[in-house]
């Protein structure tokens, strides 16, 4: 139930108003005091925006297409260490480690125009003078101009307060972005509209270029323009275009009316798609347009309604749940069309197709947080992966827009797909998954694909490992599965663990089997001397230095902390390292559990934690990091469940209500998503499948509202009354008030409960210690 439907019989319209009224900004150094009526009000956007959390502050609504955001210099767009804003740009994507994206930055400006580069004509800023709120960004800048966005799904909306001048200027730099920008094309259509074609490519290395097309409606005539084209500017010239920078300037006389306001329309497809969604989204005063983000933002965080805990608590609870729902984005216009990966238009029929893929990090955390709460969008996002496959030819890894990046390792798409197989999201699609999964999981993308796919399979089908080949030379731009052969390994078998459970409940026996046999190739990469996984080269042999702390070949981290990847089949791992004593000691060694358990907050930022690109040559646990992000519920595997809440509430303190209060990059939601879910006490345990370990939540209660065309109950209710910091171990548990003893539920199960209420304590309890308690290993 949404939340505009349970404004339905209010005692009063004015009550109904009060509660939809404009959100109030939360300022940036210190997020407001909540209102507690509303829970766009608990949203710190700021939240990651340094320290290379790489988040934005701007203006979106929930998985829109439009990020209406500032840039300040930093290469993926805002960083709140600096003080000068070069535009306001159209897109973004939440904590992505390299610059893309950026496109049409928009920097309102006075006097002549003589510079045309946007690094020397940004305008300086103060954050005494900024805020934000979901769906909602403000600034004054020191040249006297006050600017606001806001957002549609399709749409960016600003308005500029300009002083008294009759040079009042809005600049539309086409041909500066985030990222690579090959060709633009800029032109002014009439006194009111800009129209501009976007041609880039590149993220963390090149790729094939895509194009964005956008069109921009001002609220009233400009008194002149004119474009540039490099550092020359040309008044009265209505167009622009080839390489190198191109733009427009619009002039306005703000003596009397100060106040300017525009539209700017985005489509991946052309001209008028760009032209449909102005048409279909624009029109409208900001105030109108900000009031409906608002209530967007107000209806996804109402279905998540958290008690207890001190308000910043629930500020970055609730600041990770509204980035969670930043993406993937809308690819398809108002009309349906959208342009595939073949490059060519489609039309979508019964769906809405999404595009950014971050596979990699999301299918770990977020593409499941999604499944709970988003589940007909998350339906739309598996099925625009399947449309990838059927139109270009292959599955992809890391998309962006329209091309594939290849950035990153291992199989991803595998999980993700899966994970919505296993919680009922690809019915009616299910066999075209496994077409498109089985090609990907026995083969290797053509010469003339831009994808690599398992790079590595080919000797991974003969050998069973993915071997590690140092600075061998990339067929194709992205990530090489080569480079990291052991990680690659253990990321290939889990996604062969996740294929073999789908084929087998699809009927597909002898695959399941083979799929099933291949998911214990993690033990070709063990090394039994060192007690590690370790890389092998192409003749077999292990390579690079035995010290798992310092070992090569696994991507964006170390054996120490790969170790623990093997979510299908946990205790076969344990087997190998000597056992549950054995593994519960390295786990305490991994965790510094000893100096945890005295000072968390301490040992998560002194020993834990030693910068956001530091991912190697480390022998502990890395939380800034996808690898590691399961690695605390691994205690629910070896008998020591209270271990995990342990370590999971040591990590929480990471999130903090403040610009540095990311922990890592957000990457798409990811992080975020990994706060909200064990905030509340459920984790997906084994990713690509419908495990969901427990722990002991950060809130006496929290009240889910669920899909009940997924969740036939509606709602689920997880209460621990009187957890804290002192009381947060688990003595008992009840679902719909029958006792309950694992440390894990299925998707099944969540399904037909009302209730899942666990009792706490301020001593470890036997409570998920017995021999069937944790979650089994899968095949």
């Amino acid at each position: 139930m949404r939340w505009t439907q349970r404004l339905r019989g209010a005692a009063t319209a004015a009550c109904a108003a009060a509660l939809l009224g404009s959100a109030l900004a939360v300022p940036a150094a210190e997020a407001a005091a909540p209102a507690h009526d509303r829970l766009t009000d608990l949203v710190n956007p700021f939240i990651g925006s340094e320290n290379e959390g790489n988040t934005y502050p701007g203006a979106a609504v929930p998985f829109g297409m439009v990020q209406f955001s500032p840039d300040t210099g930093h290469n993926t767009g805002y960083d709140y260490s600096e003080n000068h804003i070069r535009g306001f740009s159209l897109v973004h994507l939440s904590g992505v480690g390299c610059g893309l994206g950026g496109d049409l930055p928009v920097l309102p400006t006075t006097g002549d125009v003589t510079n045309t580069d946007y690094a020397s004509y940004a305008a300086g800023f103060s954050h005494d003078d900024e805020s934000a709120s979901p769906g909602y960004y403000q600034v004054g800048l020191d040249n006297g101009v006050e600017a606001e966005l806001t957002a549609t799904e399709r749409t960016g909306v600003q308005r500029y307060t300009f002083p008294a001048t009759d040079k009042a200027n809005v600049l539309l730099n086409a041909g500066q972005s985030l990222h690579s920008t090959a060709s633009t094309t800029v032109e002014i259509l009439d006194n009111r509209t800009v129209r501009t074609a976007i041609t880039g490519s590149g993220f963390c290395q090149a790729t094939k270029p895509y194009t964005v097309y956008t069109i921009t409606r001002f609220d009233r005539p400009f008194t002149s323009s004119g474009t540039w084209n490099g550092d020359t500017v040309t008044d009265n010239s209505t167009k622009s275009t080839g390489t190198g920078r191109n733009g427009a300037y619009l002039r306005f006389d703000t003596t009397k009316d100060r106040t300017v306001e525009a539209t700017t329309a985005l489509s991946y497809v052309d001209a008028r798609g760009a032209a449909l969604n102005l048409r279909a989204e624009g029109g409208r005063h900001f105030d109108t347009v900000r009031s409906a983000a608002q209530r967007s933002w107000e209806d996804r965080l109402d279905d998540v309604r958290a008690q207890g805990g001190s308000d910043t608590l629930r500020r970055t609870f609730y600041s990770s749940l509204y980035r969670s729902f930043l993406a993937p984005n809308i690819g398809s216009d108002v009309d349906g069309r959208y342009t595939g990966w073949d490059q060519k238009t489609h039309r979508t029929k019964g769906f809405t197709y999404y595009q950014n893929w971050s596979l990699w990090d999301t299918y770990r955390t977020q593409s499941q947080l999604l499944a709970l709460l988003a589940p007909r969008e998350a339906r739309d996002m598996a099925i625009s992966v399947i449309r990838i496959d059927e139109e270009s030819g292959w599955l992809p890894k890391w998309g962006y827009g329209t091309v594939e990046t290849n950035i990153m390792t291992g199989d991803p798409v595998t999980p993700f797909l899966t994970n919505a197989y296993q919680q009922g999201l690809l019915k009616g699609y299910e066999e075209r998954a496994y077409r498109a999964l089985k090609k990907n999981a026995d083969g290797v993308p053509p010469a003339d694909s831009p994808a690599v796919g398992r790079e590595a399979n080919e000797e991974y089908l003969a050998d069973g490992f993915a071997p590690y080949i140092k600075d061998r030379p990339h067929a194709k731009p992205g990530d090489s599965d080569y480079d990291h052969g052991a990680s690659a390994t253990l990321e290939y078998a889990l996604a062969d663990a996740m294929l073999a459970e789908m084929a087998g409940e699809l009927g597909h026996k002898a695959d399941a089997a083979r799929y099933a046999k291949r998911a214990q190739n993690y033990r070709t990469v063990f090394d039994a001397s060192t007690g590690f996984f370790r890389a092998r080269d192409a003749s077999g042999a292990f390579t690079g230095p035995a010290d798992p702390a310092q070992s090569e070949g696994f991507h964006e981290g170390t054996s120490w902390q790969y170790q623990w990847l093997v979510p299908q089949d946990l205790p076969g791992m344990v087997g190998l390292i000597g056992g549950t004593d054995a593994a519960n000691d390295r786990l305490d060694s991994f965790f510094a559990y000893d100096q945890l358990v005295q000072d968390p907050a301490k040992t998560a930022r002194e020993v834990w934690v030693n910068g956001p690109y530091d991912y190697y040559n480390a022998d502990k646990y890395n939380p800034q990091n996808e690898p590691d992000l399961i690695a605390p519920y691994t205690y629910l595997s070896t008998g020591q469940p209270w271990k995990t809440t342990d370590v999971v509430h040591a990590a929480l303190t990471l999130f903090t209500d403040a610009p540095t209060g990311m922990t890592g990059n957000d990457d798409l939601g990811t992080m975020s998503a990994w706060n909200v879910l064990s905030s509340i006490g459920i984790f997906p345990v084994q990713p690509g499948y419908d495990s969901w370990g427990l722990s002991t939540p950060v809130f006496e209660r929290v009240d889910l509202t669920l899909d009940r065309r997924y969740y036939p109950r509606g709602a689920l209710t997880i209460t621990a009354p009187g957890t804290s910091d002192s009381d947060r171990y688990i003595q008992s548990a009840k679902a719909d008030g029958a006792a309950y003893g694992r440390t894990y539920l299925t998707t099944g199960s969540l399904r037909k409960l009302r209730s899942l209420a666990f009792t706490v304590g301020g001593e470890p309890s036997s409570w998920g210690t017995s021999a069937n308690a944790a979650p089994p290993a899968l095949n």
